[in-house]
């Protein structure tokens, strides 16, 4: 696989994302405004805090998070379906001297692209709002890469196996959204029994979610949970390469 075929990939992506990246960008800021206002200012008025911080300043760092994993999905899941099945870019790429890896590492590029910079974004955001401690914050960008990685994979290990674009309402009612809600974003997970907490310890917003806080209020308690995602973005990597390499190749 030669690396500078898959930034092609991720290149004619970018290309096209420029022409929309406006009316894109302030799309998906509204979502997160949404839920600092609803739930950090809204509900934040009878939750004073959460275990000494201010309720807004816990969720934020959380939305952080959340935003950067739901631009990688919703980009490697409806957007590389159809640029698979309707629009039949991949078979246009495939005919190029581009192969099935090369184009897979492109997509998945793309999507961890996506996620460090939606990321960036609402780091600027709430910063802006004074919601962010710690310059340390700034390195988050580039694990948000990572865990863009990892959802990217994931995303495309569901492009592989659902029968059609409507089949999606399962892996995201049934994976996505659980996910978020029990990742520790709106409230810790402490008081729930033990094997909600253990099921979330497997999901990996759950460690972006813990990464983020910490380094928002200027910690670097991170090490155990970058470990987690390192050694699961390596895990399934040949699972997403060999599924995908099924699904467009037969």
């Amino acid at each position: 696989m030669s690396l500078k075929k898959a930034i092609r990939v991720w290149q004619r992506h970018f290309t096209l994302y420029r022409k929309i990246f406006k009316s894109s960008l302030v799309l998906n800021f509204v979502d997160p405004i949404l839920y600092l206002a609803a739930l950090g200012l809204g509900l934040g008025f009878f939750i004073k805090d959460i275990n000494g911080i201010p309720y807004l300043r816990f969720i934020a760092p959380g939305i952080i998070a959340s935003s950067a994993m739901f631009a990688t999905v919703y980009e490697c899941t409806y957007g590389t379906y159809v640029r698979m099945h309707y629009q039949k870019t991949f078979d246009a790429i495939l005919s190029a001297p581009i192969n099935i890896y090369e184009l897979i590492t492109g997509e998945i590029l793309w999507g961890a692209t996506k996620s460090a910079f939606y990321g960036l974004s609402i780091i600027i955001v709430i910063s802006f709002f004074g919601l962010v401690d710690s310059i340390l914050i700034v390195l988050l960008i580039p694990i948000l890469f990572i865990s863009g990685v990892i959802f990217a994979q994931l995303s495309l290990i569901a492009v592989a196996l659902v029968p059609a674009i409507d089949s999606f309402n399962y892996f995201y009612t049934l994976f996505i959204t659980p996910m978020f809600l029990f990742s520790g974003i709106f409230f810790p997970l402490e008081g729930f029994p033990p094997i909600v907490s253990s099921i979330a310890f497997l999901t990996p917003l759950y460690h972006i979610v813990n990464i983020s806080r910490a380094l928002a209020f200027g910690e670097l308690t991170i090490w155990e949970d970058l470990i987690w995602l390192l050694v699961v973005c390596l895990i399934l990597t040949p699972v997403s390469y060999k599924l995908m390499k099924r699904r467009v190749m037969t």
